[in-house]
C-alpha cells in the first residue's frame, strides 16, 4: 500500500482501470500500518505461579491457564513453526494446542487426559526445569 500511495497520491499516476480515490489510498495505508505496528508488539508471555502455568499473548487478549497438577510430563523440543504448526500464534495441533511466537524451541507438555500442549520459549530448558520442580 505504501508503494501505491507513493505512485498514485504523490506522483499523480492513477493505478489500475478503476483506481481508488486518493483519500481511500491514504486511509487504507494508514489502517494497514497501524495493524502492522500493533501485531509486531504482541508478545508470548509464559509464567509459572500460584500452582498454575499461565500462557498469554500480550496484546491480543488471549490467556490460557493450566493447573500444574494436570501436567503429567514435560519435554524440551526443537520445532519448525511453519512446518509443524502452520505459523505463529495459538494453533490447534493433532493432540491439543500450540502456543508459539518466535524461535524454534519450546516445551511439550502432556496433560491428564492425553492432551498435548506445546509452548514456544526462548528459554525452554529453564521453563521445563521449573515445571518439573513444581
Amino acid at each position: 500500500m505504501l508503494g501505491l500511495l507513493i505512485w498514485q497520491v504523490l506522483l499523480g499516476h492513477p493505478w489500475g482501470k478503476h483506481p481508488m480515490s486518493n483519500g481511500d489510498v491514504i486511509g487504507w495505508t494508514v489502517f494497514l500500518w497501524l495493524i502492522y505496528f500493533r501485531l509486531i508488539t504482541v508478545r508470548l508471555v509464559t509464567e509459572v505461579r500460584q500452582g498454575e502455568l499461565t500462557i498469554a499473548m500480550r496484546g491480543l487478549w488471549r490467556l490460557r491457564r493450566v493447573p500444574l497438577d494436570r501436567i503429567q510430563s514435560v519435554e524440551t523440543i526443537t520445532h519448525d513453526i511453519a512446518r509443524d504448526y502452520g505459523g505463529y500464534g495459538f494453533r490447534s495441533i493433532r493432540d491439543g494446542k500450540a502456543y508459539v511466537a518466535n524461535g524454534g524451541r519450546g516445551v511439550r507438555l502432556t496433560l491428564t487426559g492425553g492432551e498435548k500442549l506445546v509452548v514456544g520459549s526462548q528459554r525452554p530448558d529453564e521453563l521445563a526445569r521449573v515445571l518439573r520442580a513444581s
